[in-house]
């Protein structure tokens, strides 16, 4: 039997994917390699506190990513604050005591699911047929067949043959490339955007520890919230993991060795492990149950080349990679493929419902007949499309200062120590330059009664005018937030930002506007010849 639509890999994108398609009438199947489903979302029972507690992804935040937030209401899951109420430490000399910071929203109105993110997998999983779910299925080769797709897995030890009109390909980029042969085979300016997109956090680990009873740090007026900066550091990120009610004790941790150092260490890790929690917070804290999860040693998680963490926050979203394939019959999924939350579950879901929305779209292009289309001409009036630019422009003040926040951890959490907020903020603003220029690009413009002068279109003033305020107010938020950061309290230069160094990091911004209003009267001027 022909399937309509093949879905490999059964993370939060394969499977939102599936809800939606097995919604629409769409007859589907999700093949994922691994013997669960979620993919990177890992929640695992904890015995002594009770809770179910995350390896994977923990928090999603409202202010920034919407998507995921209608789904959670949608799904009607429980969700909570990050605990942050309470004094941060950090630990700046391992042979001292931690130092206490006053650290207000540091998660920056982060959320957690009640019964861990687990919770949304099986949320999305029971909305899916459960015959049309196939575990242990590995994929080995994709085959052009002209109608159809053919996919070769690898499962019970034995080769297995599927058809399907469609196939959706949701595993990182850099897996597909090195796992798995297509026939023909991939152009290499494709496979070079497969190997170009890391995948977020392959390299990273996870440690938790759950605890029978209350957790005794908040009694002590701690949140739980703890920076550990020094050479010798185990975790350099640890966190409250306890449930809704702080009635189940649990804390977390990011690692701050390497790979390489935790396979070094392995043997002696879990002691490690808990001796920085008690040197932070006290003999309180020991002899809970530990968890450990190494994302670097899961083959279906990282690539070779994910072993060597990025130096810069990826810029996920690459046009290559969210185009279809062999004639349209086959598409990339996974986080990294979306221009908006690439690497979070944000940008899982908008990767589904990109792809979602191109597979009814030809689904309906194949029971229309010829000529008795109803959809309408977009609107090319230059107003209407200035202010799509100005609401898309708009809806891009929250995510710019969540993508400096993501920019200034990565570089913290890969040992940069200097330039911090400048290289972040500069990083953030290039990438929302990078993406206006893509919207101008796809907007429909009536170039009839647009004056050029001196070379500069006229619609160039509007296009600028839209990110009015926008640098101020990114830069407000910036400086509050550093000010307030525990892990730049070990940074003076970062933590206070002084008038020359805003001065500096304002002048590259700066440059970097230059060029992007260049760049969008090109586009302008050229779509004006076109």
């Amino acid at each position: 039997m022909m399937l309509d639509v093949v879905i490999v890999g059964g993370g939060v994108c394969g499977l939102a994917l599936a809800r939606d398609l097995a919604k629409a009438g769409t007859s589907v199947a999700v093949f994922e390699a691994r013997e669960r489903l979620g993919g990177r979302v890992l929640s695992v029972l904890d015995q002594a506190s009770g809770a179910r507690l995350d390896l994977g992804p923990t928090w999603y935040w409202p202010d920034t990513q919407p998507v995921v937030t209608r789904l959670v209401d949608e799904l009607e899951l429980e969700s909570f604050d990050q605990h942050d109420t309470g004094a941060a430490l950090l630990l700046a000399d391992g042979e001292k005591k931690p130092e206490t910071r006053s650290t207000p929203r540091l998660h920056a109105g982060a959320r957690r699911l009640e019964g861990g993110m687990a919770s949304l997998v099986e949320a999305l999983a029971a909305a899916v047929p459960p015959e049309a779910i196939r575990l242990g299925w590995v994929l080995r080769v994709a085959f052009d067949r002209g109608d159809h797709v053919e996919l070769q897995f690898e499962a019970e030890g034995e080769r297995r043959f599927i058809t399907a009109r469609r196939a959706v390909l949701a595993v990182p980029p850099r897996l597909l490339d090195e796992h798995v042969s297509f026939e023909p085979p991939l152009d290499v300016v494709t496979s070079d955007a497969l190997r170009a997109a890391p995948t977020w956090m392959a390299a990273q680990a996870k440690a938790l520890i759950g605890y029978a009873g209350e957790p005794a740090w908040r009694a002590d007026g701690h949140s739980g919230n703890a920076f550990v900066t020094h050479e010798q550091a185990v975790l350099g990120e640890i966190f409250d993991a306890c449930d809704a009610r702080g009635a189940r004790a649990a804390l977390g941790g990011f690692f701050a060795l390497s790979a390489e150092w935790r396979q070094a260490f392995q043997v002696g890790l879990s002691m490690l492990v808990e001796s920085q929690f008690v040197q932070l917070f006290g003999k309180a804290v020991e002899n809970g149950e530990q968890h450990v999860q190494d994302w670097a040693t899961e083959p279906f998680t990282c690539a070779s080349l994910d072993r060597t963490p990025p130096t810069d926050l990826p810029e996920y979203g690459d046009p290559l990679l969210r185009r279809a394939l062999m004639g349209g019959k086959l598409f990339f999924g996974a986080s990294e493929t979306a221009r908006e939350g690439g690497g979070y579950l944000e940008g899982a879901l908008v990767a589904a419902r990109r792809i979602g929305l191109q597979l009814l779209e030809q689904r309906e292009d194949e029971i229309m007949a010829p000529g008795t289309s109803d959809r309408s001409s977009p609107d090319s009036l230059n107003g209407s499309s200035i202010e799509r630019f100005r609401e898309w422009v708009a809806s891009k003040r929250g995510p710019a200062f969540a993508n400096y926040r993501q920019r200034l951890n990565f570089s913290l959490s890969n040992g940069q120590r200097e330039q911090l907020t400048q290289r972040a903020m500069l990083g953030s603003m290039e990438a929302v330059f990078k993406e206006a220029l893509t919207v101008i690009q796809s907007l429909p413009f009536d170039h009839a009664d647009v004056g050029v002068e001196r070379g500069r279109s006229d619609l160039t003033p509007q296009v600028q005018k839209a990110f009015e305020g926008f640098i101020q107010e990114l830069l407000d938020q910036v400086v509050e937030f550093n000010r307030t950061s525990c892990a730049l309290s070990n940074f003076p230069e970062e933590h206070r930002l002084a008038k020359d160094y805003i001065g500096v990091t304002l002048a590259d911004v700066a440059a970097a506007w230059r060029e992007f209003s260049l760049d969008a009267n090109r586009i302008l001027l050229e779509k004006r010849v076109c």
